[in-house]
């Protein structure tokens, strides 16, 4: 059983930015990927970011040019960075960590971007 922790979540003017950070009990350098979706009120989740071993990353169309993903090795830590954000980025935002032994699901942080 693989263990994440996030943190960074928070509400922020709209235009702002947040950084959040996935912590896996597990060393990142056997990841497989890493991802961080996020789940709106009535909507589905959906992938926002994700990031393989080695190094390749894709985006959602909504948040390409204003998010990053980036692995810390030093930290064992995973970084989404969130510029420019738009109320529309109001979600649960959840990291997610694949591995040879499984995939893992964090308990998701809070994202709250006002107009």
């Amino acid at each position: 059983q693989v263990h994440l922790v996030e943190s960074g979540g928070g509400l922020v003017q709209a235009g702002g930015s947040l950084r959040l950070s996935c912590t896996p009990s597990k060393r990142i350098f056997s990841l497989a990927a890493m991802a961080w979706h996020r789940q709106a009120p009535g909507k589905q989740r959906e992938l926002v970011a994700r990031i393989t071993s080695g190094g390749t990353t894709n985006y959602a169309d909504s948040v390409k040019g204003r998010f990053t993903i980036s692995p810390d090795i030093a930290k064992n830590t995973v970084y989404l960075q969130m510029n420019s954000l738009k109320p529309e980025d109001t979600a649960v935002y959840y990291c997610n960590a694949l591995y040879l032994s499984g995939d893992f699901w964090g308990q998701g942080t809070q994202v709250t971007v006002s107009s």
